[in-house]
């Protein structure tokens, strides 16, 4: 059930230190079904809004105008201090939130998070009609190809068949580009876990090490056998290594 108050439009389960889960460009809330299920029943309040990539005037379509959008979200609820799950261009929505607003964060996490690589987010989807190349891609983002269920592959289509959202995405792609975190990395203090797919061809492994190289208080977790979304294609070691994660750093 989704709540609606004001311009948000948001999932929330559970008591507890609040998890805010920051889904993709192409990813849906049911995406983290298993982190919503998981994570009220160990203490957690799982909070996961509907991100306005596509309802946004086209001047706020960009990922520091989305990083605002959370923190207005953040104080809208009353929390304190969150914890911030992003995935994709989520977890770059996260990065840049814990560089701007580091006050507000107690932990960060990131899964396949853009902000340091872009393959080609924007350069693939102008091929619109074609629906088994958009198939395809959809399936490069898993290990197993046979995640990408109908329904996800339809949603991709839809998206990039509607002119508007299309130049929206690609508006984001570019704004993904341009908002490289490679500098402001090493001075981000936000206890950080990164888990990453080890067959992860959107944003590959060495992605994931510079990462963790260049944030001063990281660690990194490899799932095998794993593409772009670790909490789908993995939903219980991606809970497990994050739960234990969030017990050692006491969040």
């Amino acid at each position: 059930m989704l709540k609606k108050e004001r311009k948000y439009t948001y999932f929330e389960s559970g008591e507890g230190t609040p998890i805010i889960v920051l889904h993709g460009l192409m990813g849906g809330l049911s995406n983290f079904d298993a982190v919503a299920d998981f994570f009220p029943k160990k203490g957690y309040k799982v909070v996961i809004p509907e991100l306005p990539l596509y309802t946004q005037n086209i001047l706020k379509t960009n990922v520091k105008a989305f990083s605002k959008f959370v923190k207005d979200f953040i104080v809208h609820k009353g929390f304190d201090k969150v914890v911030l799950l992003g995935n994709s261009l989520g977890g770059h929505i996260a990065l840049y939130h814990a560089k701007m607003y580091p006050e507000l964060m107690k932990g960060l996490v990131i899964t396949g998070s853009s902000g340091l690589y872009e393959s080609g987010m924007g350069e693939s989807y102008p091929k619109r009609g074609d629906y088994e190349y958009i198939k395809k891609k959809s399936e490069d983002v898993f290990y197993d190809p046979k995640v990408a269920t109908k329904e996800i592959v339809d949603e991709v289509f839809a998206t990039v068949n509607d002119r508007i959202r299309l130049i929206k995405t690609l508006t984001i792609a570019k704004s993904a580009i341009r908002h490289n975190m490679a500098k402001d990395l090493p001075k981000m203090q936000t206890p950080t876990c990164i888990i990453w797919g080890k067959n992860d061809k959107v944003t590959p492994p060495e992605v994931a090490e510079e990462f963790n190289k260049l944030l001063p208080n990281s660690e990194l977790f490899w799932i095998d056998k794993c593409g772009h979304a670790a909490m789908m294609e993995h939903p219980d070691e991606f809970n497990n290594l994050l739960f234990h994660w969030l017990e050692k750093n006491n969040i």
